[in-house]
């Protein structure tokens, strides 16, 4: 086999380290994004972890908050009903007054007629 003319191997010579170059260089880069994307994928994992555990906790004290806001309408209706109560006996106690007022009234006509005569 002959060999090849020397420009023809210099030319062989630096397309190889050329194609070896560029080989070099998209390996670093691909690298490069490999670790970026690597990086990347963790962090969303322990966002989504911590994001998770936020939606239990925010689940958990709704709920909590939704017994505690039932628990202030019931005592809110309780107060409600017992003032309710409070105007019928104020409500009672006026009539009983004006009944009596009628009373006291009609004992002073009879005695003033009583005495007059």
């Amino acid at each position: 086999m002959a060999s090849p003319p020397p420009d023809a191997a210099e030319a062989a010579r630096r397309t190889a380290e050329a194609r070896a170059a560029v080989t070099a260089s998209l390996i670093s880069v691909g690298a490069s994004v490999d670790n970026e994307m690597r990086t990347r994928t963790a962090d969303l994992h322990a966002n989504s972890a911590a994001i998770s555990k936020q939606e239990k906790e925010l689940a958990k004290q709704t709920a909590a908050l939704a017994k505690q806001s039932a628990e202030w309408d019931k005592l809110l209706q309780g107060g409600t009903k017992k003032l309710n109560e409070v105007g019928d006996i104020q409500n009672w106690a006026e009539m009983i007054e004006r009944d009596l007022l009628v009373l006291e009234e009609t004992v002073r006509m009879v005695d003033g007629k009583g005495r007059g005569r």
